[in-house]
């Protein structure tokens, strides 16, 4: 049996593009019922709000150490429903391109789509700004994140992925 984890997203920009950060929350129960949480956060110099969207959701299933059924709250549209909706599907069978232009950020898709590999994983939408204790607590880390110091490029290589 796949252990349940809860991965809580959120991303932001200063600018589009500019300053950004994610903020990520694993939650997982124990085998005791003790609750149990990892937050993860970084920020970047030039990047955008969707691939700080996308680089949350990545760090979440990256720091999994081990195949899990994964629900992923997120209150990027964008992300939710590239998957609910079939867009990435789509994508990859068009070749990446979205009609004639090619899809936006396919280095984190592709870096998505690998973290997502070993794991069982679903997608829901949260409305952000709305009072989620989780999604308000990724915002705080996302936004602190991306107005700190010691700011990452926003290349695949400077994020570690």
């Amino acid at each position: 049996m796949l252990t349940k984890v809860d991965l809580y997203t959120d991303g932001a920009s200063r600018g589009n593009p500019g300053p950004g950060g994610f903020g990520a929350i694993l939650v997982f129960v124990t085998n005791n019922g003790v609750k149990a949480e990892k937050e993860i956060t970084e920020g970047y110099k030039n990047t955008t709000n969707n691939r700080m969207e996308l680089l949350g959701v990545i760090k979440g299933l990256n720091a999994l150490t081990r195949p899990c059924s994964v629900t992923v709250y997120s209150d990027s549209k964008y992300v939710v429903d590239a998957f609910n909706q079939g867009w990435v599907d789509k994508w990859i069978k068009n070749n990446w391109r979205r009609g004639k232009e090619p899809v936006k950020n396919i280095d984190l898709w592709k870096k998505l789509l690998s973290a997502m590999e070993i794991h069982e994983v679903k997608y829901i939408w949260v409305k952000g700004h709305a009072g989620h204790d989780y999604n308000e607590r990724c915002d705080r880390l996302a936004t602190s994140s991306a107005d700190g110091d010691n700011l990452l490029d926003d290349t695949v290589d400077e994020m570690i992925i």
